[in-house]
Formats: structure tokens, sequence, C-alpha cells
């Protein structure tokens, strides 16, 4: 029992001395708490496109990397890229795939204005989506040789019939006149049946539909003869060029080396979308569509190729140093906890490492003033023995004495410090002894 009185004792006489420390250190903690990201969310959205496209495949691809983490990825499908920009800003999902060039560029803006993202961010391009122009009858290599043709040009709120309506415009071509909205599989059938006269089709090199038309008789792949105009024109294209024979050795196919123009299907997230929600999905990416393909070499993507959206800053670091330090080395959420520590705990210990190197000094000063104030006491009854010294005051002399020896034995001081307070009553008797030797003296 009288250990824990004396523990308690010196707790009180702690947090008596330092409580101004923990004071401060409270307002350190409040302070830096302000600027610790909160927790990412378990569960985001998002849009894809049609089930039977690249976009929704590789979602679903997403899904799986991220479910690992314990992050639901809810993939919802869409009719296209300008459906998907148009939920990114509408807040009704958080990520999506949109084709280069569907967000036009700003025009020129004054020194103090920027352009409008829509509160919308670029994690990087993640493919080429080739723009393969199917056609039949004699061979053309230009589109305003299309003048006249019934085109294939994809459905409403895709980014092939953004795209299509654009090239085939600025080539003079009457989009309203000789166009028809018809995708996928079913512009195919269209074009070998001869019912319509050429298709534009964006899809990875292994989609159904580019298979199907690169081996149906009749059916040619046109190759662009004006493809470095183009890629001059608009920058969110790339000329590429697909080597005779690499889509069947046996068949020959294609018979000649073809140029193709393609733009790059870009990560767009929320600019609020949490940073290591954004790391994560950079680092499925790396795993999804860093693989060689027929124009593409390893680890060529993901990249930032395509500057319709601001880069996001967690994507700028990423492409330069790597995932994260953490999440190179621990899983996803303990590395999330890690790094929220570390951002709250490091300026609280900075605030405290001077802080607690002054307290034990206080707590020494506050402990040992307790004593002093008896030994000031002490000095002057010395002092009037010593130079002012009359028996009439004897008793008074003693009384004062015994009034020290009391207010030492009750002084409450920490265990640590008990030697101060034998020390002050032996030089309580010495003083006695003096005032002693007086009387007999006397």
């Amino acid at each position: 029992m009288a250990k824990i009185k004396a523990g308690l004792l010196s707790l009180r006489d702690l947090f008596a001395t330092a409580w101004w420390i923990f004071l401060i250190a409270g307002i350190g903690f409040v302070v830096a708490y302000q600027f610790v990201e909160p927790a990412p969310p378990r569960h985001v959205v998002m849009t894809s496109g049609g089930e039977s496209g690249a976009y929704h495949h590789f979602a679903k691809r997403y899904a799986a990397i991220l479910a690992r983490a314990g992050i639901t990825l809810e993939v919802r499908t869409s009719e296209g890229s300008l459906h998907n920009l148009e939920r990114l800003k509408s807040g009704e999902a958080q990520i999506g795939f949109v084709q280069g060039g569907v967000i036009q560029p700003p025009p020129d803006l004054g020194l103090d204005e920027e352009p409008d993202n829509f509160g919308l961010v670029s994690l990087g391009s993640m493919f080429y989506e080739p723009v393969w122009v199917f056609y039949r009858g004699p061979t053309i290599s230009r589109l305003a040789d299309l003048r006249g043709k019934r085109i294939a040009i994809g459905q409403e709120g895709s980014g092939v019939r953004q795209l299509a309506q654009r090239l085939l415009t600025d080539n003079e071509v009457d989009f309203a006149r000789n166009t028809v909205a018809i995708s996928g599989l079913d512009a195919a059938e269209e074009l070998q049946q001869g019912r319509i006269d050429a298709a534009f089709v964006i899809a990875a090199e292994h989609a159904p539909v580019v298979q199907v038309l690169l081996r149906s008789p009749g059916v040619k792949l046109m190759n662009f003869s004006q493809s470095f105009a183009y890629e001059r024109r608009y920058p969110f294209l790339t000329r590429l060029t697909m080597p005779k024979g690499v889509a069947d050795l046996v068949r020959d196919l294609p018979p000649e080396d073809t140029r193709v123009l393609a733009p790059t299907a870009s990560l767009v997230v929320s600019e609020d979308l949490h940073p290591a929600l954004q790391n994560l999905l950079l680092q499925a990416a790396r795993q999804v569509h860093g693989k060689p393909g027929f124009f593409q070499t390893a680890n060529e993507f993901p990249a930032y190729m395509d500057g319709m959206l601001p880069l996001s800053s967690e994507a700028e670091r990423f492409f330069k140093a790597g995932p994260p330090f953490l999440q190179r080395y621990l899983p996803f959420w303990m590395a999330v906890l890690v790094d929220r520590l570390i951002v709250l705990l490091v300026p609280v210990i900075a605030l405290l490492i001077p802080l607690l190197r002054v307290a034990p000094a206080l707590y020494s000063w506050r402990v040992r003033s307790k004593v002093f104030r008896c030994y000031g006491e002490l000095k002057f009854l010395e002092d009037d023995l010593k130079n002012h010294y009359d028996p009439a005051r004897l008793a008074e002399y003693r009384q004062r004495l015994d009034a020290l020896d009391e207010e030492a034995v009750g002084l409450h001081v920490p265990l640590g410090f008990t030697d101060l307070v034998y020390t002050l009553r032996e030089h309580v008797n010495l003083v006695r002894n003096i005032l002693d030797k007086k009387e007999l003296s006397a």
C-alpha cells in the first residue's frame, strides 16, 4: 500500500509539473490530425463499357486485383467513353476508361486562367486502341475516298463514333448522310454481306470483330497513307504499324505492313479519389497492361501519353519512383495504417522531444523546491542564533525547530527524493545542537 501511495504521489507531482507539456502535445496532435488523410473507402465504382468490350474485360481484372487488397470495385457497364465521362463528371462513378480525343482541348486561355478539368485527373494511358477501318471494293488509303459510301461508325455515346465523326468531317465526308449507327459484330456482318461499304472499329487486335474482319473474304483493312499527317494534326493519335503476317502467319494476315492510327485509353479518376487507391490502381494497371502486344513493348504502359486531362500527382510520383515504399513491403491496409500514423505521430514526436528534455529538470526542481523552502527557514533561524541570540527567546527557538522538523516529516516527496528529507532533518538537528550549546554557555 505504501508503494502504491508513493507511486500515485510521483504521478501527481509529474502531472502538476508537466501538465503544460501534455497540453502542447494534445494541441500538436489535433493540428497534425488535420493533415492525416482519412482511411480509403472499401467500395468504389468503375464505369467500363459494353460487356463484350475490352474496357469491361480490363475492369473485371482490376476488380480481382483490388479484391485481394480488401477493396470492392463495382464495375458498371456503359455505352462507351462518352457515357463513362458523363458518369465521372456527375459523381456516379469514381473510376473509368476514357478514349483519347473524347475530351476536346481547351481554347487558348489567359495567363491567369486554368483549363476546366471537370474535377477529374488522369492516371495515364493504359493501352492503345487501334482505329481499324475495314472496307469493301477497290483499294483505298485515305478517308476522303469514303465519300458517298455507307459507313458504320458505332453507337451513340461511344468513343469510336465521336472519333469517326471528327475524322470524316475533316475529310469532307457527309457524316449525316453516309453513316449508320451500328458497331461490333453487327457491323462486321453488315460489311460481310455488302450492305455497308466500310466500318470504323476501335478494339484490341485480339477482339473477335477484328479477327473476323481480317479473315473475311472481300474485306480489306485500310492502310493509312497519311498517318504522319494525322499524328501531327491530332496529338491524341499515335501512328502504329501492324507487321505483315502478325495476325496469322499461315494465311499471311495482314498481307502487307499496314499503318493504323490509335488513340490511347486513359484511366480517369475523380481528383478527390484517395491517394492510396490511386496507387493501388496504378499497380493493378502495371500488372494488367504491362505485357507486350502487337503494338506495344513490355512495360510501355501505363504512361502519360494523352494530355486531355492533367496527370494525377500520385501518378506522376508513381511513374518516377514506382509504388510507395510501404506498399512495396506491407499489405495494403497495413501500409495505409502505418502511413497515416507516420503523418500523425512524427510532428507530435518532433514537438515532444525538446519538451521532454526539459521535463525532468522541471520535475526535479518542483520536488526539491518543497525541501528548499524549509532550508530557507532553517538558514534564517541559524543566522538568528549566531548573530542575535536572546536567552529570553529560547522557547521560541525550540518551537521553530520543532515546527521545521514536523514539516520535514510531513513533506510528501517521491521515494527517489526521500534522501533530501532525511538530510534536512539532520540539518535541523545540527541547528538544535547549536541552540543547546548556546543555552549551556549562557
